[in-house]
């Protein structure tokens, strides 16, 4: 299905299963599909909605760079929410996805009944400078994804151990990771880096925000992430820590079964939603 925003973008849905709802938000450069080995294991107690950013996947993509924000693709997520019905929703966003994401409780708090932060952080990324994001988002914009990809490859901070034995083992994801990059927009691309390498601080913001069971997951090798997860859980009551092992960025495709296993015990410790 496709669902328009509130500013005229149509998005690429897909919805699965009935009960509480859950959206799962991919990350930059990501797409729907990152969630799709599990939508079916949990749909059969949810109602899982995935949809591809603006910029990604089969979404539109906007040639304007003012069309990319952190608060918009935050908006997006609850246009999305609304368009497939979900009042109320359990929201995990991966990466760039739980730095939008998390905008949605700060919000919106009364629409979010669990929050799982994912390979993310609720600030600045630590290590990542700036102005090489924002160097990196001047070739997008001024000399496309090809050349882009070329500076990219020269400094590739996420791929971890368990990133090249994924790629290596695991018969397709070579050939997946390629879709995904030939799928997204280049203006996206630079104005989404530079809003990222520019986003504020929202722990304290976050912490106040949010009365909802919580929970950051993160691999073990995804180094970056690590430390903002665990002063993300020391800083929100009641938050849980789930270190995924032999994983990095993407603990979903690298360890499937610890990954699942994790999310699903959560999930199912959030009270049923009242009738």
């Amino acid at each position: 299905m496709r669902i328009t925003t509130n500013d005229g973008v149509s998005l690429a849905v897909e919805i699965a299963g009935e009960g509480p709802g859950l959206m799962l938000v991919h990350g930059f450069g990501g797409a729907k599909e990152d969630f799709a080995d599990h939508v079916p294991t949990l749909a059969l107690d949810h109602t899982v909605v995935i949809f591809d950013h603006r910029g990604h996947g089969a979404s539109d993509k906007p040639t304007d760079p003012a069309a990319y924000s952190i608060d918009r693709l935050a908006t997006d997520i609850l246009d999305v929410a609304d368009g497939c019905g979900l009042d109320r929703f359990r929201l995990l966003g991966h990466s760039m996805g739980g730095m939008v994401g998390r905008r949605v409780p700060i919000r919106e708090p009364a629409r979010v009944e669990a929050l799982i932060m994912m390979d993310t952080s609720a600030g600045p990324i630590p290590g990542f400078d700036p102005a090489l994001m924002d160097a990196a988002a001047e070739v997008a914009f001024t000399r496309g994804k090809e050349a882009l990809k070329e500076l990219l490859d020269l400094a590739p901070v996420l791929e971890t151990p368990a990133y090249q034995r994924t790629l290596a083992d695991r018969p397709g994801y070579l050939e997946f990771t390629e879709r995904k990059w030939a799928d997204l927009s280049e203006i996206m691309w630079g104005a989404m880096a530079s809003a990222l390498a520019h986003q504020s601080d929202d722990l304290a913001a976050l912490a106040a925000a949010v009365r909802v069971p919580t929970l950051a997951i993160v691999g073990e090798q995804d180094q970056p992430f690590i430390e903002p997860l665990r002063e993300l859980v020391a800083t929100i009551d009641g938050a849980q820590l789930a270190i995924i092992p032999d994983a990095g960025h993407s603990p979903q495709f690298e360890n499937p079964a610890a990954w699942i296993d994790a999310l699903s015990q959560f999930l199912a410790s959030v009270p049923a939603p009242a009738k």
